[in-house]
């Protein structure tokens, strides 16, 4: 196996390097709306924080139903502008009904963002015949957020992937196991605390800046193009990444994705 990536897998590893460590979704709400978002989450009190953690994990839920019982099947693949131009409709009527909307908005944006990271999936080669592959695709979600509760070592793309691998492991082989996906499973629900901890964070953050009172139809429509654009280039660096290590092996891919970060004096916190 070789240990040492090609040129033209390097300058792939170099263009998912930056969109795994992208500016995250409240910075670019915050620049492309000229809004100062620390502000706009005070006006997401305390108690509505478990609201949108509930919100979350019930779209994943949604997501993962999704996942195991239709990603495999064979189709067309949309463009992703389409599931851009999706989005903001869903997150026109989040920015015209603010954090009430949340708990009906939400699901049909993280149907229509699974659909894309699925289709990005197919075009790196994924097959989303197999459990693991699908499984990777919901993986993005925690990819894009991180979890209040972490620490140094969980923050970055690889840590946050190794905090979760025991779980798609497990959850990949129950599936496979199983002639029916029994919901509650404590396998899938573990699976979908540790995600839903990390993306009820940008999710809170989208959510705080479509209840500015300004924003509006037209607003909540632009933060959800540029939520759903944040976790599309998530999924292309992560399907990216997933590509190489098939050829190379996972070992050789870490090293020089980190010996990237060394080069460029970052500690994968940009």
């Amino acid at each position: 196996m070789p240990q040492t990536l090609a040129a033209k897998d390097m300058d792939a590893l170099v263009v998912a390097k930056r969109l795994l460590e992208n500016p995250g979704v409240a910075a670019r709400i915050a620049g492309s709306l000229a809004m100062p978002i620390d502000r706009a989450m005070a006006l997401v009190p305390a108690p509505a924080q478990k609201t949108v953690l509930a919100a979350a994990t019930k779209s994943l839920e949604m997501a993962l139903d999704m996942a195991l019982r239709t990603l495999g099947e064979r189709q067309q693949a949309p463009s992703m502008r389409s599931h851009r131009i999706g989005a903001a409709l869903s997150g026109a009527a989040g920015g015209a009904f603010g954090l009430a909307a949340l708990a009906i908005e939400l699901p049909v944006s993280t149907t229509i963002m699974l659909r894309s990271i699925a289709d990005i999936a197919r075009g790196e080669g994924e097959d989303l015949a197999l459990a693991e592959s699908r499984l990777a695709c919901l993986e993005v979600f925690a990819l894009g957020g991180s979890s209040k509760s972490d620490d140094a070592a969980e923050s970055g793309y690889f840590g946050v992937r190794a905090a979760l691998a025991s779980a798609i492991t497990d959850a990949a082989r129950y599936v496979a196991t199983q002639a029916t996906i029994k919901d509650g499973a404590p396998v899938m629900v573990r699976l979908v605390s540790q995600i839903a901890a990390r993306f009820s964070i940008p999710v809170t953050q989208k959510a705080a800046a479509q209840a500015v009172p300004l924003v509006g139809a037209a607003g909540g429509a632009l933060i959800n193009t540029l939520f759903i654009g944040h976790f599309q280039d998530v999924a292309r660096g992560h399907f990216t990444v997933r590509r190489l290590e098939r050829i190379y092996g996972a070992d050789p891919v870490r090293a020089a994705y980190m010996s990237l970060e060394l080069a460029t004096g970052s500690n994968g916190q940009d």
